[in-house]
């Protein structure tokens, strides 16, 4: 996709203004920002970490895995239980939606205990 497709198709799906600002490179910032987190220790809830799960989801629909091809072996390297799905922001079975940070604390732990995901 060319950048104006890509923040057109951002456009057309409804995604918010800080989403579709700042393009692909926004994109690729953003779930840089995220897998910052992850490793310091995600603070926030499930449903927060769906969503940016979904941003992973959504630089798969533009095309820009190979841009975050090391993005992704960091994350990848900080999740456990990956038989585990915890969230669809694809058809296919990305390994993003699979399994949750092994350092999972607070809300997040909280939530993945109440939705019966969590394993010891």
């Amino acid at each position: 996709m060319t950048e104006a497709e890509i923040v057109l198709y951002l456009e057309d799906n409804g995604y918010p203004e800080h989403v579709r600002r700042g393009g692909s490179a926004g994109l690729i910032k953003r779930y840089g920002e995220f897998v910052a987190e992850v490793e310091r220790g995600y603070r926030f809830g499930l449903e927060d970490y769906r969503n940016d799960l979904d941003l992973r989801g959504i630089i798969a629909l533009v095309n820009l895995d190979e841009q975050v091809q090391e993005l992704d072996e960091r994350f990848h390297k900080l999740l456990k239980a990956h038989s585990k799905r915890v969230w669809e922001s694809s058809g296919d079975q990305p390994f993003w939606d699979f399994g949750y940070p092994r350092n999972a604390s607070g809300d997040l732990r909280a939530d993945l205990k109440a939705e019966g995901l969590w394993e010891d």
